[in-house]
């Protein structure tokens, strides 16, 4: 499922996880947050938000090809 793992360190306050994944991919990714809080067994013991200078582990997802899709022909040649 991931191939690479980022160390991050949390540099400012008011970060939550789902921040944390949000400011790092830019977009949604299911399925993350909890991968976060898997990989960081301790984290979810600090509170909602995350205190400056700790370190998280951040899965990072291999990227899948895009699936091929033959288009619907609704009528004949």
């Amino acid at each position: 499922m991931t191939d690479t793992v980022e160390r991050i360190v949390i540099e400012g306050e008011g970060i939550t996880v789902p921040l944390l994944v949000w400011r790092r991919f830019k977009r949604p990714m299911p399925g993350i947050v909890e991968q976060v809080f898997e990989m960081n067994q301790n984290l979810a013991d600090l509170g909602l938000f995350l205190p400056v200078g700790t370190e998280v582990l951040m899965p990072i997802p291999t990227p899948r090809p895009a699936p091929i899709v033959e288009p619907v022909r609704l009528w004949g040649d």
